[in-house]
């Protein structure tokens, strides 16, 4: 293969290093490179950042005839030391809330539901925990990562409660009395302090290492390289931390991308200049050497499971034929909630149709006033995005989903889709030729009008990972990117690369009625006058569903500013609770990160 520079640099050079390499850059290709030139008699270890990866790698190495070379990814590497070892019993899909309101016999306390929103911060603190290099979470200070006031209010009201039940929880699984999950396996490999008996460790991916697994890796013996892009750290709600700056190994750059042209590349330095409105930034000097060629694979990308939801559902109700797509990952994991709960149980909620609600925690919920009520002691954004496509969409939901399901393609025929739908944190190394965003990503506006306490670390991290993800998003495209014109730089230069997506200025809604019609050809499919009579009953409501005017959102904006009452806001402007908010959202008036 042909060398740049820079990659020569890297192979050339000794001893421990960090390589930062911007997206695109054959990092991968660099460190095979690198590995090929140690000695046969040398042993390797390769850490990948997941499975794909690790699968992809393993066939890479062989095809290189590098036998010397073994590759695993932190957890498999955790799993052969902890739970093969301890034989302890995995529950992979983790504990549910509900689950953990069993297991840890979390009693009511005061208000309804309080004994799940402390099951809730239990998860989050464990998790918390086991990420982080503390020894005892003693040692922590969970409240430091709640970003919302009223959640924080709430943990530390019963903060002693919180920490009692997470040291009971790890203990039961550290005694083998309950299954473990993968955040403790992971964790308690850290703890015994192991020593891996190789010569090389080359770390992939290494910017969204948490400080568990870097702690192993730094106390390694090995000639020690980790390699991956400080900008692509978009983890920091798992508790990572961009361990390319936490290392002080001798810096090594690829800032030549072989992706995409040099217009994807100047977008994509200008958008990491956004973090200039956060923190004392250094320009990031990207240099596009990727060449554009046919269009094969197109990907709609979005920064929520709600955005991409919203964005495919749009695409399948318009006037353009899609027969074929394909979701990254499960498509059912777009659906759930981490903690178990469906779309399809917030809809029951919502509906009134408590009686097919599977989940626990769901059923326990009288209304949707107190699922809005849990949402705002937790933080559960997973929950609270359920909550706006079911106040959006209502009994159309289960119609949209089928359809969706019935043009989605299996995994061995991806390449056939017509669309690939993702978010960003499960398209990670993936690239396509052409891309377009949905408009649900945080633009420059929403980091100038920020002020940061310096007491707030955590929130800082969250932030400068949002600048991040929209990064990582641009630089999935190869030929061609379709941006929206909220999230194109000041005075940015046209490209024939870069197409503007101009903002429609007409209401998206589309009444059932229009949705029928696009899905059965006529307006009302028969057996179904019933169903449409409901809705128009529904929509007698004028000002509900009318479009927003610059002088509401004005007008709403200087309310909520005021500390006005939701609930007023509401009666005032003849709309619903949950629109108001769901508005409030949308102009980011509220921080919602």
């Amino acid at each position: 293969m042909e060398l740049t520079r820079q990659q020569t640099d890297i192979l050339n050079a000794t001893g421990n290093i960090r390589i930062n390499a911007v997206a695109g850059s054959g990092k991968t290709t660099t460190v095979i490179e690198y590995a090929r030139r140690i000695p046969k008699n040398k042993t390797i270890l390769y850490l990948a950042f997941n499975k794909s990866v690790r699968l992809e790698a393993q066939q890479r190495f062989q095809a290189c005839g590098l036998t010397n070379v073994r590759i695993e990814t932190a957890h498999s590497l955790a799993y052969s030391h902890v739970v093969v070892a301890n034989r302890y019993t995995l529950k992979s899909n983790g504990y549910s809330i509900a689950e953990i309101v069993q297991t840890l016999q979390i009693g009511a306390i005061g208000d309804a539901l309080t004994e799940y929103v402390i099951a809730n911060h239990v998860a989050r603190f464990m998790s918390y925990y086991c990420n982080s290099d503390k020894h005892s979470i003693k040692d922590l200070d969970y409240t430091s990562v709640i970003t919302d006031g009223k959640a924080r209010e709430f943990v530390k009201k019963h903060y002693r409660l919180i920490e009692s039940k997470t040291a009971l929880l790890l203990q039961l699984m550290d005694k083998g009395s309950v299954a473990i999950t993968h955040d403790f396996y992971l964790k308690k490999f850290q703890l015994i302090q192991p020593k891996l008996k190789y010569d090389y460790i080359l770390f992939d991916e290494g910017q969204d290492a948490s400080p568990a697994m870097l702690d192993v890796f730094l106390r390694q013996d090995a000639v020690k390289v980790i390699v991956g892009d400080t900008h692509q750290q978009i983890y920091g709600w798992r508790y990572a931390v961009n361990s390319l700056e936490k290392v002080t190994y001798k810096n090594y750059l690829l800032s030549e991308s072989f992706r995409f042209g040099n217009d994807v590349a100047l977008l994509a330095s200008t958008i990491l200049g956004w973090k200039k409105h956060l923190v004392a930034h250094e320009p990031v000097v990207i240099r596009g050497m990727g060449k554009s060629g046919l269009i094969k694979s197109r990907a709609v990308l979005a920064r929520t499971n709600m955005g991409l939801l919203l964005k495919a559902i749009e695409l399948i109700r318009g006037p353009k034929k899609i027969n074929r797509i394909y979701f990254e990952g499960n498509f059912n994991s777009y659906t759930y909630a981490d903690e178990g709960a469906s779309l399809y149980d917030v809809l029951n909620l919502y509906l009134g149709k408590k009686q097919l609600v599977r989940d626990p925690l769901i059923a326990r919920m009288g209304c949707m006033e107190d699922l809005e009520d849990y949402i705002d002691k937790t933080e559960d954004k997973q929950l609270s995005m359920m909550a706006d496509i079911v106040k959006k969409y209502g009994d159309q939901i289960p119609a949209i989903l089928r359809e969706i399901k019935a043009k989605h393609v299996p995994d061995h025929q991806r390449s056939s889709a017509d669309i690939i739908f993702s978010t960003v944190h499960r398209c990670k190394g993936m690239e396509y030729d052409s891309v377009e965003l949905v408009d649900d990503f945080y633009n420059e506006e929403h980091f100038e009008k920020l002020t940061i306490n310096e007491t707030e670390p955590f929130r800082m991290e969250l932030l400068l990972a949002e600048v991040n993800l929209l990064y990582v998003a641009v630089t999935r495209a190869r030929c061609e990117l379709h941006i929206p014109e909220s999230l194109v730089p000041e005075d940015f230069p046209s490209s024939k690369f870069i197409h503007v997506l101009k903002k429609k200025t007409e209401s998206t809604v589309v009444t059932a009625e229009e949705w029928r019609k696009a899905t059965y050809g006529k307006s009302v499919p028969e057996g179904r006058e019933e169903i449409l009579a409901m809705v128009r009953s529904r929509s007698h409501k004028p000002a509900a569903n009318k479009t927003w005017s610059r002088r509401m959102d004005d007008e709403l904006m200087q309310m909520f500013q005021r500390g006005e009452d939701i609930t007023k806001i509401a009666e005032k402007t003849g709309r619903t609770k949950w629109a108001i908010m769901a508005r409030i959202r949308l102009l980011e008036m509220i921080d919602d990160v």
